[in-house]
């Protein structure tokens, strides 16, 4: 899909909410590491779509000062972009069936002069990695749509999810997730959500109490072949050094 560029008009915005750590709880408690904790984070930020064959992607960190610090916007070869990303999309782009994936917090709008007749194909991504560069969870969407006669003709947008796991089955899991669209078939727009919710339980807190990721997606999918991505991500319970990486193609 030729999707023209919009980065003067597409400015990324960003919302932090940063609540105090909480006080260190007593007893069997002791061990959560919440003196070191920045309390629940929300992010949301917005990307243009870029051409077909780039990729456009961001990386937001939170810093020793437990306020969100922006990256700049990079545009990259899609083979090119940055770890789950780069694989989720070498398998969109050679799947005629969507297929997708996480939850957290962006948008992105295409621009008009896309061909309205034919076959269309987006894909996205929403990461969250802690300080050490391990990626804990994500959500991935992938589309594919064909336009004719100013109509969606059939539509398909699917959703995965990936998460890291521990030795002696530890880590990040799934909880829950779901993915909903409203028209697959003759639609002016096609409009899907996806939702993911994941747990922690491990090394960093056994009591599976304490971590918490949540991802939304949402993607239209219009008439005149254009497309939207949003996303937003929260956090409970998130450290200096952890970084949220979103992006598109």
């Amino acid at each position: 899909m030729r999707i023209r560029m919009a980065l003067g008009t597409m400015l990324a915005a960003a919302v932090l909410t940063v609540m105090a750590p909480a006080a260190r709880a007593a007893g069997g408690d002791e061990a959560r590491p919440t003196e070191r904790s920045c309390g629940t984070l929300r992010l949301t930020g917005s990307l243009p779509v870029p051409p077909a064959g780039m990729a456009v992607e961001r990386e937001v960190s939170i810093g020793a000062d437990c306020t969100a610090r922006y990256g700049t916007v990079r545009m990259v070869p899609a083979g090119k972009a940055e770890g789950a990303a780069a694989r989720t999309m070498a398998a969109a782009s050679g799947t005629k069936k969507a297929a997708s994936g996480a939850t957290a917090a962006s948008g992105t709008k295409a621009a008009s002069g896309t061909k309205a007749d034919g076959t269309h194909r987006v894909s996205s991504w929403n990461e969250m990695y802690d300080c050490c560069n391990i990626r804990m969870t994500g959500l991935y969407t992938a589309s594919e749509w064909t336009t004719g006669g100013s109509r969606v003709a059939a539509a398909s947008t699917g959703a995965t999810q990936q998460f890291n796991r521990e030795p002696w089955n530890a880590g990040w899991s799934l909880v829950s997730a779901r993915s909903d669209t409203d028209c697959s078939a003759d639609c002016a727009v096609s409009r899907t959500e996806a939702h993911a919710d994941f747990g922690y339980r491990g090394i960093f807190d056994p009591t599976g109490s304490w971590y918490a990721n949540t991802h939304h997606s949402y993607v239209d999918l219009a008439a005149d072949g254009t497309a939207s991505c949003r996303f937003d991500v929260e956090a409970r319970h998130t450290f200096a050094g952890w970084n949220w990486r979103h992006g598109c193609a």
